[in-house]
């Protein structure tokens, strides 16, 4: 339908949906006369002959052999023969000089158009939104390999097969070079402690669940199944628990997952191949021995480590080589991409050839060598380095799903509806089971918690593909016979992730309304606010004495400007603060932008925008002319600001309350507190039973009044003899703490009313010995605290007996 539309439209030209189909049908109809006139073997690179099957001369003229020299020239290295002999005739061309051979030019003849085939695809699926924003790229790239693939078959040639070879040598690389090369450092590392145990106990746990449970079926009588035993089953367990990082990274990158949940499923996948490697291996290598033994599994748990820390190892080594190298570039920036591609492929081949995780050798290169190299290489180098990997892991990536379905079409199957279902069923049961339970468990550690949202998208995110094909491809009919049935439980599993859940995870995703990654970009305000923090973090980690993320973090950056840049960093970049290194990063990005957008020649100069936004542009201010210093000068000043200003970030011991030296009096000062504390909740308590409300204090104008009224009321007694007096102004009153009242004599002992002549002496106020220091005023006797004073104050402010107060309800009732 849409061939005919396009062909209908527009007095006969194709229109813009049609070209990609119409691309996909040129292409296949250039490739039927070469598939029917030489074919495509299924044992060649990408169908053909290894390069290193060339004969040294030509062995015949059969139509499959691969020569070394045209079929028309001669195999001797003698001077030119007689053609008039008549043993030498030979057939006389039309044109001595034009002919075909094929042969000549197969291999890369054939692996050019399947690039072609791949590049096309890619470029149909985008330029139609409406096929790419339902279906995911992967799947799309899967059916283009059946249809490949059938079409092939249909002539009557035997399809290509994807081998393991091919694809761990050649097309997994790219891939995960450019995974690690441009990996979220700062996220990865903050949820390095999820990942491991997502990635290690969680493949751990698929691999053991689904192979006890495989087992357990093909001991089903009736099944047909009761010549697979434990190992084989282990075996399989093994290939299909791992999730695939080409598959995460085509679907993941689609939806636009936020950043913790994209590092949480993508590292998994990464990291497990350590994991999968042990265990393939193990399993393989158990597989041929007659017995098993304790030995056997011990030495199989500790090669874990080593496959792991030595794909590391191997990964650190090469990166170190390659930041060492690049800083002797400068007068050579052609070659500067090439040390990275080949520094880090060496670290991959050197990986695989003992048997450690090519993978994590990989990464660590990536990641280790990228700060340096960037500091060393030139802005045009680093352009190139990040398009080629984007370029070369796009092909690959294309190729390998295009592979996966002309591989399926190509390849032996055996179907057994208990084996593969089962085999469905438990792989499904296994992820949910094994990331419900280490969630559980990580989530006690975490300070952001994983949600209910978040574990449903990584479980329902563990996608198996291409990696999981190969090893199985890999398995020797000798020691597995039913390696056929294992390849189409693989190769169903694989198109069940890919299809439904990668077709389904995005709608899934906006109807849980899960967060999506912000695609802003990193402003120089948020750099100072983060290193801001992680100071601030790393200062409470030092005051708290707890050795955590942010303290190593802290030591590493440390040890890394002290010493490792000063030998990996050519010139003054290594001793360039981490804020202009970051700002000159943000510059050769924005400028690189600038270039990519083709913007760079319509942006004005600064003279035309300044004419352009006034009328009558101003001259431009004249510069003023600073003094040079010479060298000896500047380092005296930076040596005179370096010990003068004040050193922020000095390394002080940490504090610690179980390093604290133990105070003598601190046990003294902490009862005195404590008798203190108890006095005055006494007296609080005493004061609400047994003292009168304070009468209300009236407004400054109200006392003005009374003093104006009634002067003689409020002037002090002449008889108090040479004791202070202290002067109260009712129109200023101060605050009951200000004035302590220290002692009321009264003449009797009894509660009678007072005698004329006391009331003439009226209210004496003296002011209160000081306490001796040391001394403890609450329980130390004043001069006028006999206890025959203190009934007399008691009996005095005693209102009477009152009714007790209800539970519950306040001493002084609400409106008085």
């Amino acid at each position: 339908s849409h061939l005919k539309a396009g062909i209908a439209g527009s007095r006969g030209a194709p229109s813009l949906r049609a070209l990609p189909f119409l691309f996909l049908v040129a292409a296949l109809l250039g490739m039927l006369p070469l598939l029917h006139s030489h074919g495509l073997q299924s044992d060649p690179v990408m169908a053909s002959e290894p390069p290193h099957h060339y004969p040294a001369v030509i062995s015949g003229n059969e139509p499959g052999d691969i020569t070394a020299a045209p079929l028309g020239v001669s195999q001797e290295i003698s001077p030119l023969p007689n053609h008039s002999s008549p043993g030498h005739a030979k057939n006389r061309k039309a044109f001595p000089v034009l002919g075909i051979d094929y042969t000549h030019v197969r291999i890369p003849f054939e692996i050019s158009l399947w690039i072609l085939l791949a590049c096309l695809m890619k470029l149909g699926f985008h330029v139609i939104p409406s096929v790419s924003s339902i279906v995911p790229e992967s799947c799309l790239l899967i059916v283009v390999g059946l249809l490949v693939g059938g079409l092939i078959k249909g002539v009557g040639e035997s399809p290509p097969i994807l081998r393991s070879d091919i694809f761990f040598l050649f097309l997994l690389p790219p891939i995960i070079l450019d995974a690690g090369y441009f990996l979220p450092l700062r996220q990865f590392t903050e949820n390095l402690g999820t990942i491991l145990i997502f990635a290690v106990v969680g493949t751990l746990w698929n691999a053991f669940f689904l192979g006890g449970l495989m087992y357990a079926v093909c001991q089903i009588s009736g099944t047909g199944l009761n010549d697979i035993g434990l190992l084989a089953n282990l075996l399989f367990g093994s290939i299909i628990s791992a999730v695939d990082p080409v598959a995460v990274l085509a679907v993941f990158e689609e939806i636009h997952i936020n950043e913790l949940l994209h590092i949480l499923v993508f590292g998994e996948s990464l990291l497990n191949d350590a994991v999968t490697v042990v265990l393939y291996h193990l399993f393989e290598e158990f597989a041929n021995f007659e017995q098993v033994t304790v030995t056997d599994i011990i030495l199989g748990f500790l090669s874990f480590f080593v496959v792991s820390l030595g794909g590391v190892f191997v990964g650190v080594i090469y990166g170190v080589i390659a930041a060492f190298t690049s800083r002797f570039t400068s007068h050579i920036r052609v070659i500067e991409p090439l040390f990275v591609f080949l520094y880090s492929y060496m670290a991959y081949l050197s990986a695989e050839l003992f048997h450690l995780s090519g993978i994590m050798a990989l990464i660590a290169s990536g990641v280790v060598m990228r700060p340096y190299v960037e500091a060393n290489i030139s802005h045009k180098s680093h352009t190139t380095i990040k398009y080629f990997l984007k370029m070369w892991s796009s092909v690959s990536e294309t190729l390998i799903f295009i592979f996966l379905g002309v591989s399926t079409v190509a390849g032996r199957h055996y179907w057994n509806w208990t084996f593969i279902i089962s085999t469905l069923i438990f792989c499904l049961i296994a992820r949910v089971l094994g990331v419900l339970g280490l969630t559980w468990f990580i989530n006690k550690f975490r300070i952001v918690k994983l949600t209910p949202k978040d574990q449903f998208i990584i479980a329902y995110g563990g996608l198996r593909g291409a990696i999981a094909f190969s090893l199985g491809y890999l398995l020797d009919y000798e020691h597995f016979g039913m390696r056929d049935m294992f390849l189409t439980a693989i190769i169903t599993v694989i198109f069940f992730t890919v299809f439904v859940q990668g077709m389904t995870i995005r709608p899934l995703v906006d109807l849980l309304a899960v967060k999506k990654k912000q695609e802003t970009k990193r402003s120089i305000n948020e750099e100072i606010h983060t290193q801001f923090l992680d100071h601030l973090l790393t200062g409470i980690e030092d005051i708290c004495g707890h050795y955590g993320h942010h303290h190593w973090k802290d030591k590493l950056n440390r040890f890394n400007k002290k010493y490792v840049k000063k030998c990996l960093i050519a010139g003054e970049r290594s001793k360039e603060p981490q804020l202009i290194a970051f700002y000159h990063k943000m510059e050769m990005k924005q400028a690189i932008e600038l270039v990519e957008s083709g913007g760079l020649g319509k942006i004005p100069s600064a003279i035309s925008t300044v004419s352009m936004q006034n009328i009558n542009p101003k001259a431009l201010p004249v510069k003023r002319i600073l003094p040079a210093l010479s060298k000896d000068k500047e380092e005296e000043i930076r040596k005179i600001l370096r010990n003068n200003l004040q050193k922020t970030r000095q390394r002080l011991r940490s504090y610690n309350r179980h390093t604290l030296v133990a105070d003598p009096y601190e046990e003294a000062w902490n009862q005195m507190l404590l008798r203190r504390q108890k006095a005055r909740q006494l007296e609080q308590k005493i004061n609400n039973y047994l003292t009168v409300p304070a009468h209300k204090l009236d407004s400054p104008t109200m006392s003005r009044a009374r003093i104006g009224s009634d002067p003689l009321a409020y002037e002090p007694k002449s008889d108090s003899g040479n004791l202070p007096i202290i002067t109260v102004d009712p129109a200023s009153p101060q605050s009951p703490e200000s004035v302590d009242l220290v002692n009321e004599e009264l003449k009797g002992t009894s509660c009678l009313p007072p005698s004329p002549e006391e009331d003439e002496e009226g209210l004496v106020m003296r002011v209160k010995d000081p306490s001796s220091p040391g001394t403890d005023d609450v329980f130390t006797p004043g001069a006028g605290d006999s206890p025959s004073n203190q009934r007399i104050m008691r009996c005095l402010s005693d209102p009477g007996p009152q009714p007790e107060p209800e539970e519950g309800e306040p001493f002084i009732p609400k409106g008085k």
